[in-house]
């Protein structure tokens, strides 16, 4: 039988003193966050009777977390980084903003400073002979459907063996990571490759985890976007490419059916000839559509760790 002990006086003192309540020095926000995560820490030792082995186990788990770097890669694995957007959703709806690309995930892979062209980018460095040409375009407009001229559209992908430039050695300097303005028409194009979809590392800890929990850690081909303009609201989202055996069962919970995009093949010389290609290749169309807002805070990404944030923009 599981012992009643939280709601004894000596748990809600000890409680009280580490999350530092008996004092008036601090953050009065962290203490009442800290106060409640050990709270729910506790109650669950008490209804699960968590053995002292299974606690240091979980101790040690997050230790190795942190020293494989993880935990970016767990959270969204773990449902947290969509419950943010269930939660933002819901907070445009109260607010009665509609319409508008849906968001997704921002994911923990984006670097700042790509380099950035008008209209047109070529986002690889022609190195991936295993790859399939792609051609990505689309328009940004208005809730009007007018179109927004200088719109920065930031766009970044795995390779074909779907790793990233940066976090793989392997890449160039911002490989398939470009920014680009769009035309008086509202339209950016990029030259790339098809990206390849790719799963959590098979001995990491997400992955431990995820075994636990009958999960897999894949995630199906992907394409992110930031999209920005002076008056419009920031849009992190982020496209799945159809037909992918993980298109609807990601397991970062990125997936959204206006965002699923499919890959057309195109064999027809003109059409190649139109982007400078001399061969077949893929055309993927994304448009998308921002609201409006006078709120500046609304106009940028919001703040967070992010490889190279703060240099070149």
């Amino acid at each position: 039988m599981t012992v009643k002990t939280m709601h004894t006086p000596e748990v809600q003192a000890l409680l009280k003193k580490v999350a530092g309540l008996d004092n008036d020095g601090g953050n009065e926000r962290v203490k009442q966050i800290v106060h409640r995560l050990m709270h729910d820490i506790f109650q669950i030792v008490e209804d699960f009777d968590v053995t002292p082995e299974e606690f240091w186990s979980a101790v040690y788990y997050v230790n190795g977390l942190g020293q494989n770097g993880e935990a970016p890669l767990l959270a969204p694995g773990l449902g947290m980084d969509h419950y943010l957007d269930i939660r933002m959703d819901a907070e445009d709806a109260e607010a009665g903003l509609t319409g508008g690309t849906p968001r997704t995930i921002e994911g923990p892979l984006y670097v700042a400073g790509a380099p950035i062209s008008d209209g047109f980018a070529r986002m690889d460095d022609g190195t991936d002979t295993d790859s399939e040409t792609a051609i990505i375009t689309g328009r940004v407009t208005d809730e009007n459907d007018q179109p927004i001229a200088k719109a920065l559209v930031d766009i970044w992908h795995a390779n074909s063996k779907g790793g990233y430039s940066y976090f793989d050695p392997s890449q160039s300097e911002y490989n398939l990571r470009r920014r680009i303005r769009t035309d008086a028409d509202g339209r950016y194009t990029a030259r790339t490759i098809i990206p390849s979809g790719y799963g959590c590392p098979p001995e990491g800890s997400t992955q431990t985890l995820l075994n636990l929990l009958g999960r897999h850690g894949r995630r199906p081909a992907h394409i992110h976007y930031f999209i920005s303009a002076p008056g419009y609201r920031h849009l992190t989202t982020q496209i799945n490419l159809a037909g992918d055996e993980y298109t609807y069962d990601d397991f970062a919970f990125a997936t959204r059916d206006d965002l699923v995009v499919e890959a057309h093949r195109i064999d027809d010389p003109a059409e190649a000839e139109q982007y400078g290609l001399n061969g077949p290749f893929n055309k993927l169309v994304f448009d998308v559509q921002l609201l409006s807002t006078e709120a500046t805070d609304q106009q940028k990404r919001h703040p967070r760790q992010r490889a190279l944030e703060g240099e070149s923009a």
